[in-house]
């Protein structure tokens, strides 16, 4: 089973939920949509998303 996790700044409900899977991946979900499979993503996919994040990567402007 998968604990899911929102961010503090989640208020409204519309939110994407994070969570572990048992072995390790990482699963993404919109908090709208429970019922829906996850995406899922090996460790270091989800290290490269968060670093493209962190670096600007995506920023639109």
């Amino acid at each position: 089973m998968i604990e899911f996790k929102v961010s503090s700044f989640c208020s409204w409900g519309d939110c994407v939920e994070v969570g572990r899977t048992p072995e390790g991946q990482v699963a993404v979900r919109d908090s709208k949509d429970r019922e829906r499979r996850p995406l899922v993503f090996t460790a270091d996919e989800w290290a490269a998303f968060v670093a493209g994040v962190k670096n600007g990567e995506f920023d639109l402007g």
